[in-house]
């Protein structure tokens, strides 16, 4: 029996033994989902205190509860490590490492090329290896493979078996999760996306097989270059309608009745999270190594790089017309996280909205629910403990994040001056002369 039939016979029997390398807001919950569909699954991170975590049970992303973890760390089918040995045992891995951009704006693809290292000490036949790090078309061909194949003598397709899949996790959302959400998969070879698409199958709900790893690469840059674009489009908007004295909001809900040819996008004080201000900036950069530029990326990651600054000559104006000057006012800033109901701050245009407000000179505080402390660069602080003294004392109360656990009414009624960047008082902050809308 050849290595493909073999591995595809262990997969679909839920013998294999799977590793997910990376234990963050992707890693954990492919993890959590392959261990409940019965494969034994083994989390390798470097980090010890999420090592630790798991192993005692505990989880430390929101997505997933500690009786999840506990239950399947009880029974044996999930466990975690820092020893990168493990993968001598592994029959199948998933790579779930984070891809940042440097602040020179190329890609920093040290983690994927120090976990390509140890899988390369490790590569054994009968392995499948599946990319689910958000990067360039062309990273699984032209990094993966040619280090897995640099000293192992082993061939792609016949040995081992290498894809790419796209991770498409949405912190915080319920109706759309790991298990459910369609997962795309592209091979090096027509074998490697059989067995990587067999594999799959065990544990998703639906998988998509596309023609080859640059498909699936492209397809989520697509995404979310879709995305960044349209909220660029529609943020600019917001500037167009603040100058010409028109609601935008008011605007978007009229838009949206039509029903077709419109999709609703949402302004906001700036693009955060893990993908959508930063992976279209891979495949700019990508592009530009091709002599060629990507004008619609570009121009909306300016535009939406350049929304804290308008929101803080929101909040400046607004402080300005109840005669206080922003330099020595207080500022309460709510919200810290990206986006609504998460702890996740990575990017956050609240860091950036903090930092430019100090800058100004304004007495900055901030509360999050789910965020008890900033530890940024120039921005330490924690978040207040008393929300009402707070918003009662401040100059002005700026909701960056719409949290749904707070009490808008009562923010409405009790704070002196508001700027509201996310609508999160709908038409009550429309009439209000205290309230300044995005």
């Amino acid at each position: 029996m050849d290595n493909a039939k073999e591995l595809i016979t262990k997969l679909q029997k839920k013998e294999a033994h799977v590793a997910v390398l990376g234990l963050g807001y992707v890693g954990l919950p492919l993890a959590v989902v392959f261990a409940e569909s019965g494969f034994k699954v083994t989390g390798i991170d470097p980090i010890q205190e999420k090592v630790d975590a798991i192993n005692q049970g505990k989880s430390y992303v929101l997505d997933i509860s500690d009786a999840q973890v506990k239950k399947l760390v009880d029974s044996g089918s999930l466990s975690a490590t820092t020893d990168f040995s493990a993968l001598k045992e592994i029959d199948a891995v998933s790579i779930c490492v984070p891809t940042p951009l440097r602040k020179t704006g190329d890609p920093d693809l040290s983690y994927i090329l120090s976990v390509a290292d140890s899988l390369q000490q490790y590569l054994h036949p009968g392995m499948v290896i599946v990319l689910e790090s958000t990067t360039y078309p062309g990273t699984t061909r032209e990094l993966i493979l040619a280090k897995l194949c640099e000293k192992s003598g082993l061939e792609v397709g016949k040995d081992f078996f290498l894809a790419f899949s796209p991770e498409r996790v949405d912190p915080g959302r319920t109706d759309w999760t790991t298990i459910n959400t369609p997962k795309v998969i592209g091979g090096i070879t027509p074998a490697c996306l059989e067995v990587a698409k067999t594999w799959y199958q065990q544990s998703l709900q639906r998988v998509v097989p596309v023609s080859s790893a640059e498909v699936a690469e492209m397809a989520k840059l697509l995404e979310n270059t879709f995305r960044m674009i349209n909220i660029g489009m529609v943020n600019e908007m917001a500037i167009m309608c603040d100058r010409l004295g028109v609601d935008i909001w008011e605007v978007i809900e009229a838009a949206a009745t039509k029903p077709f040819g419109f999709m609703k996008f949402m302004p906001g004080p700036g693009l955060g999270g893990h993908c959508i201000p930063i992976d279209p900036l891979y495949l700019s950069w990508k592009l530009k190594t091709l002599n060629y530029s990507a004008r619609f990326i570009e121009l909306a990651s300016e535009i939406n790089t350049a929304m804290p600054r308008f929101t803080v000559s929101k909040i400046q104006d607004a402080l300005n017309k109840h005669k206080k000057p922003l330099n020595g006012a207080s500022v309460l800033v709510l919200g810290a996280a990206y986006k609504a109901d998460i702890d996740d701050l990575r990017e956050s245009p609240s860091l950036d909205i903090i930092h430019l407000l100090g800058e100004k000179g304004a007495e900055v505080s901030y509360h999050d629910p789910f965020i008890p402390s900033l530890n940024h660069e120039e921005v330490r602080m924690e978040s207040v403990k008393d929300l009402d003294a707070a918003v009662r004392t401040a100059d002005c109360v700026v909701i960056v994040t719409n949290h749904s656990s707070y009490n808008y009414p009562k923010i409405l009624k009790e704070a002196k001056l508001i700027v509201d960047t996310r609508n999160a008082l709908g038409t009550h902050g429309q009439t209000i002369e205290k309230v300044v809308r995005l």
